[in-house]
């Protein structure tokens, strides 16, 4: 009789236990700010392109949001990702969530849902997320965000509710536009082999709703898109511009698309990506200044000084490190590495 009471508890005890204490990789609410940014690129893209059905009245207003989060939530994570969007804004449609699970393969999308109560758009990666483990991903969306006047003008703002190691925020100016003005200011601007004019900024260490906020303005004729103009132009011959995107990889591989229009298809898509990492790494290795802000602490070039003592020393080190990370970004936004290449050169400088 008592081995029989001392089972029952035992089967109880074991009940209650595995009632209590959930799955490491069970699904829970997302908390931003366990999962920070690696790297994120924001590209801002004035009448870039236009949806299906969208009227040529209303200039549209594309962006594109990459980021690379890392795991720190002390657990596999097998819940929804949830990304602050401008959902409130005019025209605002969500047109892509994607994640790119291998290395050197293009991205494969997702289903999502957009909370614009909230500000949300939500997504559930297609495998866990492993502990300190990293995961990337690209969410793209329309809005009609663009006042015409004598000057088109809009405002785009950052709302970043995890902290962010390295920032890329570039806008792209419609094709034949003139009298750009941009605030907050920046040198750091060129045209692409297009003719497309790009304005750049890099920032590192951004906290958390840091509120980066941007104003942009500029003339133009007509309602031709910059992809129309560019369709009129015979590509550049190389892997950047080969017209495999997104779209194409889902076609291919039946992966699931959301129940909203198609994104950026073919050549769109590829040369999107491709021509914004090679201005970015351009920018860089001519030697930015990156403008200051006060959500971003820049690293400065700091000259070694001999016999100094140990503490000093480290502290050289570290900056030495920094820089040599600076080095390894731009020889991979400029194609001169690979990303395996990248990741292997940088684990030897943690």
């Amino acid at each position: 009789m008592l081995k029989n009471k001392w089972l029952a508890l035992f089967v109880i005890a074991s009940f209650l236990t595995n009632f209590s204490i959930p799955k490491a990789s069970a699904e829970t609410a997302f908390q931003a700010e366990k999962f920070p940014f690696k790297e994120m690129q924001v590209q801002v893209m004035p009448e870039f392109d236009y949806p299906e059905g969208w009227s040529r009245e209303v200039p549209s207003l594309l962006v594109g949001q990459y980021g690379t989060i890392t795991n720190k939530s002390g657990q596999d994570y097998d819940g929804k990702i949830e990304i602050p969007v401008p959902a409130k804004e005019k025209g605002f449609e969500a047109v892509l969530v994607a994640e790119f699970p291998e290395k050197d393969k293009p991205e494969v999308q997702r289903p999502y849902d957009v909370d614009k109560e909230n500000g949300i758009i939500t997504w559930k990666p297609a495998k866990a997320i492993k502990n300190n483990e990293t995961y990337e991903f690209v969410i793209e969306y329309y809005t009609k965000s663009i006042v015409v006047k004598d000057t088109k003008t809009f405002t785009y703002e950052l709302k970043n509710k995890a902290d962010i190691d390295l920032l890329d925020v570039i806008f792209y100016a419609p094709m034949d536009a003139k009298e750009i003005k941009i605030e907050p200011k920046t040198e750091n601007n060129s045209k692409n082999e297009y003719g497309e004019e790009l304005y750049y900024y890099q920032y590192e260490k951004v906290k958390a709703d840091a509120g980066l906020k941007y104003s942009f303005s500029y003339k133009k004729d007509g309602t031709e898109s910059t992809m129309e103009a560019i369709n009129k132009q015979q590509p550049p011959n190389d892997e950047n511009h080969s017209g495999v995107s997104a779209t194409d990889q889902v076609d291919k591989t039946g992966g699931t698309t959301a129940p909203s229009k198609r994104p950026i298809i073919g050549l769109v898509g590829a040369l999107i990506i491709g021509i914004a990492l090679i201005i970015a790494g351009l920018f860089v290795f001519l030697g930015l200044k990156g403008n200051s802000h006060s959500a971003a602490k820049v690293t400065k070039k700091t000259k070694k000084q001999p016999q100094k003592p140990s503490h000093t020393a480290k502290k050289d080190n570290k900056i030495a490190n920094s820089e040599e990370k600076k080095e390894l970004r731009k020889k991979l936004l400029t194609g001169k590495i690979d990303q395996e290449m990248y990741e292997e050169e940088m684990k030897k400088l943690i």
